[in-house]
């Protein structure tokens, strides 16, 4: 089933909207976009539908605002608009269908299905997190070299997922991979809320690009969040032992720690990079140098060039 948001205030197009939808969206409920946005960054929802029948210039620049971020300009937006107040330049509003109030009953089953539809042919996101995936995030790193904004990225991987994901089964390790991908968005929002990024590579590895200035403090609160949650994915026994046993890529039994979180960041503030795919390179490199640290942490390029 899909998560849709319905931004309304208006009980009977609540009601509507939701008799509609049922059965192929679940619907949360906000009066006002700005009450929702905490959930809509937590949890990336398959469609957002806004009531703008009472046209509310404030709303659409939050609502433009939403979808200039990278991250969310996948996101289909399907705005329930008035015909007698219709707005003033269409143009302004960032949405990808509407339908009149007038219309509800017939048209919106279909428009918002048609919606979500051209959003997933369209637009590359990771299936399981709705994060942005390689696409989305090698454009997005040449866009910030091109217009010579001086950035910092981070890649975030997993450790000893996998033996994690054998022993409990993919269920319980795909909630900790929307877990991790939620933490990172959270975190990176609450940072720095414009100009930042977050994709999903894929598997467990996530990359994030920020202000160079903010990333330090960012990682770190990610990988002391990280420690604190992760312990809750694990059932009484393994918990209180700190691990699980079980067998290696050898096929050697072995204890295995909880999961950590290992982040590597490089910036072009002290090396250049004229390709998304020399930010890429430096920053995996740096990732392998986190993962060789036991437990969470977080490893920064001090290189000042490309040679070291």
């Amino acid at each position: 089933m899909k998560t849709g948001v319905l931004i309304s205030r208006d009980t009977a197009l609540i009601a509507i909207t939701s008799r509609l939808l049922e059965g192929w969206c679940r619907l949360i409920t906000f009066s006002n976009i700005g009450s929702g946005l905490d959930y809509i960054y937590s949890l990336i929802p398959d469609v957002l539908i806004i009531d703008l029948t009472a046209y509310d210039a404030g709303a659409v620049d939050m609502l433009n605002t939403l979808k200039n971020d990278p991250i969310f300009t996948h996101l289909p937006v399907l705005a329930v608009i008035d015909e007698s107040n219709p707005p003033p330049r269409w143009d302004d509003i960032l949405i990808e269908d509407f339908v009149w109030r007038s219309g509800i009953e017939k048209d919106l089953p279909a428009r918002a299905r048609l919606c979500v539809q051209r959003a997933e042919r369209v637009v590359e996101v990771n299936p399981l997190t709705r994060l942005p995936g390689n696409t989305s995030i090698n454009r997005t790193l040449q866009q910030f070299i091109d217009k010579g904004i001086v950035f910092a990225v981070g890649y975030a991987d997993l450790d000893d997922f996998k033996p994690f994901n054998d022993h409990y089964g993919f269920a319980r390790g795909d909630e900790v991979i929307k877990m991790t991908g939620r933490l990172i968005l959270n975190i990176v929002k609450n940072r720095q809320p414009a100009g930042s990024f977050v994709g999903h590579i894929g598997g467990d590895d996530f990359i994030f690009v920020m202000d160079a200035d903010l990333i330090e403090a960012t990682a770190s609160e990610m990988v002391s969040a990280f420690d604190r949650i992760i312990p809750t994915f694990y059932d009484g026994a393994e918990k209180e032992a700190g691990g699980i046993a079980a067998l290696d890529r050898q096929g050697n039994a072995r204890s295995f720690p909880l999961i950590s979180l290992s982040i590597g960041i490089t910036s072009n503030r002290n090396r250049p990079f004229s390709h998304y795919g020399e930010v890429t390179e430096a920053v995996s490199e740096m990732k392998w140098y986190a993962k060789g640290t036991k437990g969470s942490c977080y490893r920064c390029d001090k290189r000042h060039n490309p040679s070291g």
